[in-house]
């Protein structure tokens, strides 16, 4: 919603340029009001308009973590908040939006009282196409639909004129553009724009009705303007007659000459401008991959599905006849890197290292392609791609019995012998050598409570389970706003038994901070260990906040 009156304001503002620039002192006043009113209601049906030909991708960097490591280790908690779900609670910034929209309406009805108070008052004379009201003591001259509010104190060789030309508003229906913009003050209140439209278009209503009643009565209708009377009513969506502010622009309207018919092509101007806008809400986002890691890419064009969700995966040469084809592809993997991984010497003459972030998609050929990476130093990448290029061809991944394309990432960490630079980055890739996912690892760490549990690996997770749903607290804001879905997160259980690394991904920051706190609440467990060795161990998880 931000977006979209960010971007209606920046359009508003766009066409007020135009016209102050180019149109206003110009004399095609009905032009103008065509303009006005045709700009503001653009101005806020563009930023929905999505046109296929004008359509272009805009690069967005975003995190992305290895696609093997989400949710292969549980199959997902759902908690559901069933409390509490009919209160109505307002947040902050919606108690400003709807307290200033609740005081617009109480202003527009104070005015709307006003014109009724002044009707009840005066003396009502119905006549063929108006009504006339007489404002006792009063020099007040304003028209509003098809009633003319006159003083009774305004001269009478001046009546005739003002008759004609407040009958311009009525015949033209001005008192609807007025009412327009002041309900769009309403809804928009905040916006300052739209005071200043409305105030454009009340200028070229007066600028109108001049130029109607100056054909037959010119000479009067400028006397009239230099007369001396400028009471009048202040109404924001009324033809007010005399208003002091608006006379020497009528004048000077009045005295100017008529615009040539080529400048009515300055008009044209609005034509590469309303296309610009039309490219700019056309955009499409393209993802693309960062050095940065926070969460996992969840979205993929439709003939693709991520390695973590297909319903059967790849199969690796070898892995033909393994029980856990998941598994044993993951491992074949790994295998291949360690067994095609070759340092580049010149890298290490320079001392480069770092992670190379590699992702390439099994195709339903089985071929490997749409290789796509993200390194530090253009070696390191080219060495990478050098070994994902030497995967051999494998047997298709399966999607409701259907062949798929199967994206796949992983990192690969270059790092030199005898030089802690790269423990910068501890927690935030994936190590073959010091981090073991929760899966592969031989003991597992243990929970608070499964130190005499013969399944350690199945208590553990039901522990997980138990603490996500007794610390979980839907979050009134996210409720307020129907936000669901899942939040993916990965952590480390550290060889000291503590919880670390916490890397995570979700459709909201208001899920993904409860799903943090939840995880941050875990108590220390006793370390993991693999090949006797005490090592940190990687789990992964899916949240799932679901309202009924």
């Amino acid at each position: 919603m931000v977006q979209y009156i960010i971007e209606c304001v920046a359009f508003q503002l766009l066409f007020l340029v135009i016209y102050d620039l180019f149109l206003k002192k110009e004399t095609f006043f009905q032009w103008n009001r065509i303009y006005l009113m045709g700009t503001y209601v653009l101005s806020m049906l563009l930023p929905w308009i999505k046109i296929e030909a004008l359509k272009t991708s805009i690069p967005e960097q975003f995190a992305a973590y290895p696609e093997y490591l989400w949710n292969m280790d549980l199959q997902g908690v759902t908690v559901s908040q069933t409390e509490n779900s009919n209160v109505l609670q307002i947040s902050l910034l919606e108690g400003v939006l709807f307290g200033g929209m609740l005081l617009a309406v109480l202003f527009f009805a104070y005015k709307i009282y006003q014109i009724y108070s002044l009707r009840k008052k005066g003396e009502v004379h119905y006549f063929q196409t108006f009504t006339r009201v007489i404002v006792h003591r009063s020099k007040m001259a304003f028209s509003f639909f098809k009633t003319i509010f006159m003083g009774d104190q305004i001269l009478e060789k001046e009546y005739e004129g003002i008759v004609q030309h407040e009958l311009v508003h009525i015949k033209q229906k001005h008192s609807l553009d007025l009412l327009f913009f002041e309900l769009m003050r309403i809804v928009g209140w905040f916006n300052p724009l739209v005071y200043i439209y409305q105030n454009r278009m009340s200028e070229l209503h007066e600028f109108i009705a001049d130029a109607q009643v100056s054909k037959t009565h010119k000479k009067e209708q400028y006397q009239l303007l230099l007369s001396q009377v400028f009471q009048t009513q202040n109404i924001s969506f009324v033809n007010q007659f005399f208003k002091s502010s608006l006379i020497k622009k009528r004048i000077v309207m009045l005295q100017k000459a008529k615009s040539k018919r080529i400048y009515q092509l300055k008009y044209l101007a609005l034509l590469p401008l309303v296309l610009g806008m039309m490219c700019y809400t056309s955009c499409e986002v393209e993802k693309k991959e960062t050095n940065e890691i926070e969460g996992t890419n969840l979205k993929s064009e439709p003939i693709d599905v991520p390695y973590a969700v297909v319903d059967e995966v790849p199969i690796f040469p070898g892995c033909e006849d393994s029980k856990d084809p998941r598994a044993c592809f993951q491992e074949k993997i790994i295998e291949h890197i360690k067994k095609n991984f070759n340092y580049p010497e010149y890298a290490q003459e320079l001392g480069l290292q770092g992670r190379v972030n590699i992702m390439f998609t099994v195709q339903k050929d089985g071929s490997i392609g749409k290789i796509r990476y993200r390194g530090p130093h253009e070696l390191l990448e080219g060495e990478a791609l050098r070994i994902i290029q030497k995967l051999p061809p494998m047997t298709a991944g399966r999607q409701n019995g259907i062949a798929v394309n199967v994206p796949f990432s992983i990192p690969i960490t270059f790092r030199l012998q005898g030089d802690k630079a790269s423990d910068v980055m501890k927690g935030s890739y994936w190590e073959t050598k010091t981090d073991v996912s929760f899966s592969y690892v031989e003991n597992v760490p243990v929970f608070p409570g499964c130190e005499n549990v013969a399944d350690k690996g199945a208590c553990f997770k039901e522990k997980i389970q138990e603490h996500i749903r007794k610390n979980f607290k839907y979050p009134l804001e996210a409720q307020e706003k129907g936000i669901v879905g899942r939040v993916n997160f990965i952590f480390t259980i550290f060889k000291n038994g503590e919880i670390g690394n916490i890397r995570y991904r979700g459709p909201h920051e208001l899920l993904e901070k409860e799903a943090l706190r939840i995880i941050q609440k875990l108590p220390q467990m006793s370390a993991g260990e693999h090949h006797g060795k005490v090592v940190n161990v990687i789990f992964s998880m899916p949240i799932t906040f679901k309202l009924e």
